[in-house]
């Protein structure tokens, strides 16, 4: 038998314990564009009521901005770079500003962390290595373009596109290692997997032409053959198992034309596809063309979200479309009333993701934050924002982090 000090002892020691437990659960890093493999999901869950913790009022709200590409998070900050072309580090609690970093440009990039430092890149065209702590330069690099692509920290080297110019492998002390050459591809977004990226820009013979790109030999696993994909737009690629999963998106003025692809990725083999035409009912007024084109500002337009055996995707019409992963047959669809604005991201079992509103249509009701749950498509809540949600929003612990095109950057908090 045990006497009751003791117990009392052990019941505090436990409690402590799962204190710390629950502490640990609520704080996520989210450092990684679209997540591990690209997957657009975490595996956290959020659970209502949800508040707004806080929001920030970035440049006057009355100019709005065609891009907010997605945050990350580290630690207890926030760190984003903004149309404004200031660099930010928030604190995730309080919003408190523990420091900013101005460019001479926007900043559309999306930004990587390691333990030191926070790398971007700016219309300036340059990309810096900023410290995490001071937020004091550590060293830029100056390419040929704008700079409008993600960044990642792969194993030794720093990667990154320039718009129309090149993909750099720098050193993490900002050295160039290695480039290839990109004359076509603006807004690139790439991601890397057992020393393979997909999806690098293709051979100097095929410009137009992207492919899986060995880092380890420094030549193509296999190439793309986007010529007879007849796209303008390809989305950034999601991975699991055998499977590399992107989507396409071509203007036929009076519709898109919206394709959706598995392929093998060692082989580049096509595994399935699945063609649509999109729809956007009879709410939205706006024209087509310019909103295919502030799509493309987005550099995670129609990325894919993964969850289990099934593919969401969010595609800019008023359709949301879940697919079985490994057949590419339905599993569900669901329609709105207005187009949707984001990419999604998945936690738990709800899906997230934005949708226009008043900004196509005068009548209308305004842009909204859509929660779905993701094994039937059913709408489980929504709230509405001031401006239009732009790109997927970040998730981390019980925290939802997003910017709108009235340059607010939202902060919701899972409140129990």
């Amino acid at each position: 038998m045990m006497d009751k000090k003791n117990l009392n002892l052990i019941l505090l020691y436990l409690s402590l314990v799962l204190i710390l437990i629950t502490a640990c659960s609520n704080q996520k890093d989210w450092i990684m564009f679209r997540g591990e493999q690209g997957r657009g999901a975490t595996t956290g869950a959020l659970y209502p009521p949800l508040g707004i913790k806080w929001k920030l009022q970035l440049q006057p709200k009355d100019n709005p901005t065609p891009a907010f590409n997605p945050p990350i998070v580290k630690g207890d900050t926030i760190y984003f770079g903004s149309p404004d072309g200031n660099f930010y580090a928030l604190d995730i609690k309080s919003g408190y500003m523990h420091w900013v970093f101005k460019t001479e440009g926007i900043i559309n990039s999306i930004p990587y962390a390691d333990e030191e430092n926070v790398y971007f890149g700016s219309n300036d065209g340059k990309v810096y290595a900023v410290s995490l702590e001071e937020g004091q330069q550590v060293w830029s690099f100056k390419t040929e373009s704008t700079v409008q692509s993600i960044i990642v920290r792969y194993k030794d080297s720093v990667v990154f596109s320039s718009d129309g110019g090149s993909t750099y492998f720098l050193s993490p002390e900002g050295v160039l290692k290695h480039r290839i050459p990109n004359p076509v591809w603006h807004y690139n977004a790439f991601q890397f997997y057992e020393n393979v990226m997909y999806f690098a820009p293709g051979p100097r013979n095929r410009p137009h032409s992207m492919g899986a790109f060995d880092l380890n030999q420094k030549s193509y696993l296999w190439i793309l053959n986007t010529a007879a994909l007849k796209a303008t737009w390809y989305s950034f690629p999601a991975l699991k198992g055998k499977y590399l999963f992107f989507a396409t998106c071509a203007n036929k003025r009076q519709y898109w034309e919206l394709n959706y692809y598995a392929f093998d990725r060692e082989k580049g083999d096509l595994i399935w596809k699945y063609r649509d035409q999109s729809f956007f009912g009879d709410q939205v007024t706006a024209d087509l063309d310019t909103l295919f084109m502030q799509n493309m500002k987005l550099l995670d337009y129609m990325a894919p979200s993964l969850w289990k055996n099934m593919i969401v995707y969010t595609s800019g019409d008023s359709v949301v479309r879940a697919f079985h992963s490994k057949k590419g047959t339905f599993a569900w669809k669901r329609q709105f009333d207005y187009p949707t604005s984001s990419a999604p991201t998945i936690a738990g079992d709800r899906i997230y993701f934005g949708v226009h509103g008043d900004n196509l249509s005068p009548e209308g009701k305004k842009p909204r934050l859509i929660c779905l749950s993701i094994r039937n498509g059913k709408k489980v809540w929504e709230l509405e924002l001031e401006g239009l949600l732009l790109s997927a929003p970040v998730i981390a612990g019980k925290w939802i982090i997003f910017g709108t095109d009235k340059n607010l950057f939202y902060v919701l908090e899972e409140l129990y």
